[in-house]
């Protein structure tokens, strides 16, 4: 795995900028992400370009031996644009203009804007595309950040009218699949169709959905047209983007296939605090940020690579963005590194390399301070690097013993119409993956176009849709399934199946939900000893193929089992969720055990990695090639298999 840093030499005077890279260098950095953010420093005014500064700055990185990852600077569009062309900018939800003075204040549906985009982009590549220090581009910076997706532009309205045209082919065909006749809600034409906010009661779900939706492939239009000048003008490089993390606003499955390699910036104590976790687990992993918050997303974006992914940004200190900023504890910051190494991560490169002065992010911490002197991520910095040569060239990680399945159009299905005020598909897969690793299981999140051959588990923890091709899939590939609530409870127009849920999975398990209720927080129905149900409970009929292998005390089936497929009809607690991920593991010939709530392992061919995210060091018994025992809070030990 490589080590870098996010650089931003046009923030700071020139003479800092040699040093920078030979400094970097001597501490083992190799590679710089470089001008995101710095249009208005190459375009200061409307056609007038100024490369002669960014030009040293790529030959200084070259002559150090730091390779270049270029960002488009797309993000940032500047004043004197925004000025000419005040329609690229969007709007809120309730039609007020996001205008000029952060960031991010574009429209991806302007056509406007793509065509300035795409301009200084092909600029961009023709000035460097072909430098041999370039060996990667990335495209913008952190789509849909402070929540740009959604737009309510006129663009935005005229883009998705054409879109639901091409989507059903005539305006009646809509009236039929959302259901309009419902509230008389139909339309004429196409052109009625206005933007799903400001109605005086909610606004129709499957109209919400499908604005999800049409904002998403806004989102991939707009990458794709800057991918396709950067393959034409620079080829042999590869093409990223830096995916966030805790956000689903876009499919990024869908954007991903457009790229090379997946990235995403990793902030592990700035996510803990806008997680769905437990004010205690604030409390507990107030310095290392939750055991399970990043290996999710590392998984998760190495999906979206096909397995091919890096971290772009990675916590280096205190951030500047989150409701409170602690600092990281001792070790944190090399734990994070061997982390993402051991999900096999191609590189990681820290934000920033030095502490800005000023700005918004003048209080995110840098690997220097604003003083150029090193920062207390320097050392950790230091000691990663020399582990990781010390360890020389690693086997591939390979098939994890379990695949989770996660899907941004069902995560949109459960926002569209949620039916409980806290029902949330991305916190209910986050616990899913917690409960497997937890059990010492490793996880690969899939999206449900996988292939699933040879999984011997595969999770459902909020299929939304599940057709009758996807349910023949997870039958064909022969592990074992567990599905959870909500599962196949809507078609892709966004009706309740005519069969009633759980739709095409009714092909692995005879069971029917016939009613569903939702309960507020402080309400739970006990199932025995065995643990309590929150949040969400369905009423299911079984086929007389189906046993009940749980049930709530008042008689009510709660885990329904049919062969290999497992059912839950309710939000389980922690507990539960783990008993019933453990039985079906331990069926499927895994072996799952309790590993506590603090400590994680992972498996890289013969390597072992053990992460200590709790306050209390952790013995054990292994020739430790990273590490020692007993583990320390925010430790690593790596240990390699014995030979047989």
């Amino acid at each position: 795995m490589k080590l870098g840093v996010c650089w931003y030499p046009e923030q700071w005077p020139e003479a800092l900028w040699a040093s920078d890279v030979q400094r970097m260098a001597a501490l083992g950095l190799s590679f710089v992400r470089i001008g995101e953010f710095a249009w208005s420093r190459i375009e200061p005014e409307p056609g007038q370009l100024d490369w002669a500064w960014l030009d040293r700055v790529v030959e200084l990185a070259h002559g150090a031996g730091i390779e270049v990852v270029m960002g488009t600077p797309t993000a940032t569009p500047p004043k004197w644009l925004v000025d000419a062309h005040p329609e690229i900018m969007a709007r809120s939800r309730d039609g007020q203009v996001r205008g000029f003075g952060s960031r991010r204040h574009y429209c991806f549906a302007s056509e406007v804007y793509l065509e300035q985009a795409k301009r200084i982009t092909a600029l961009m590549a023709e000035r460097y595309g072909q430098h041999p220090a370039i060996v990667a581009w990335q495209t913008d910076n952190e789509y849909g950040c402070h929540d740009t997706v959604v737009s309510t532009s006129d663009a935005a309205k005229a883009a998705f009218r054409h879109w639901l045209a091409a989507r059903y082919g005539d305006v009646q065909a809509l009236n039929a699949a959302w259901g309009l006749a419902f509230w008389a809600q139909e339309y004429r034409s196409f052109a009625e169709v206005d933007a799903p906010f400001g109605t005086v009661t909610e606004s129709h779900p499957a109209h919400r959905q499908d604005w999800q939706r049409f904002s998403s492939s806004m989102v991939e239009r707009f990458n794709a047209a800057q991918v396709a000048v950067l393959r034409a003008a620079s080829p042999g490089r590869d093409i990223i983007h830096n995916f966030m993390g805790l956000f689903t606003e876009f499919d990024h499955f869908a954007v991903g296939r457009q790229l090379d390699v997946a990235t995403w910036d990793s902030y592990p104590i700035g996510f803990l605090w806008q997680g769905p976790f437990t004010a205690a687990d604030k409390a507990r992993y107030l310095r290392t940020g939750h055991p399970d918050l990043t290996a999710f997303h590392h998984s998760l974006y190495r999906a979206c690579g096909q397995g091919r992914w890096w971290v772009i940004e990675q916590q280096p200190g205190p951030v500047n963005w989150a409701a409170w900023n602690p600092a990281p504890a001792k070790g944190a910051i090399e734990l994070w590194g061997w982390e993402a190494l051991a999900q096999d991560a191609e590189r990681m490169s820290w934000f920033r390399w030095r502490q800005a002065p000023t700005g918004q992010e003048a209080m995110h911490a840098g690997l220097n301070r604003p003083d150029n002197q090193p920062a207390a991520a320097w050392p950790e910095v230091q000691a990663l690097a020399a582990g990781i040569a010390s360890l020389g060239p690693l086997p591939p990680r390979g098939q994890s013993d379990v695949a989770l399945m996660f899907d941004y159009d069902s995560v949109w299905a459960v926002q569209s119409q949620p039916q409980g005020r806290d029902q949330d598909a991305l916190a209910t897969a986050m616990a899913w993956h917690t409960a497997a690793r937890r059990l010492g299981l490793s996880v690969d999140i899939v999206p449900p176009d996988c292939d699933l051959a040879g999984y011997r588990l595969v999770l459902l923890p909020a299929q939304v849709f599940v057709e009758t091709a996807l349910a023949a899939r997870l039958a064909a590939a022969g592990g074992a399934v567990i599905a959870g609530p909500r599962t196949g409870s809507k078609t892709r127009d966004f009706a309740i199946p005519a069969g009633l849920p759980p739709d095409g999975l009714k092909l692995l398990i005879d069971v029917t939900v016939v009613r569903v209720e939702s309960l507020p927080p402080g309400i739970a129905l006990a199932a025995g000893n065995a643990g309590l149900v929150s949040g969400w409970m369905e009423d299911v009929e079984a086929g007389a193929g189906t046993d009940t292998r749980l049930a709530l005390d008042d008689g009510r089936g709660l885990w329904f089992a049919q062969g290999r497929a497992h059912y839950l009809a309710g939000q389980v607690d922690d507990g539960l969720l783990r008993r019933v991920v453990g039985d079906v593991a331990a069926a499927a010939g895994l072996l799952p055990r309790d590993l506590g709530p603090d400590v994680r392992l992972e498996r890289r061919g013969d390597l072992n990695f053990l992460f200590n995210y709790g306050p209390q060091p952790v013995p054990i018994g292994h020739d430790l090639l990273i590490g020692v025992s007993p583990v320390p809070p925010a430790g690593v030990a790596i240990w390699k298999d014995k030979a047989q």
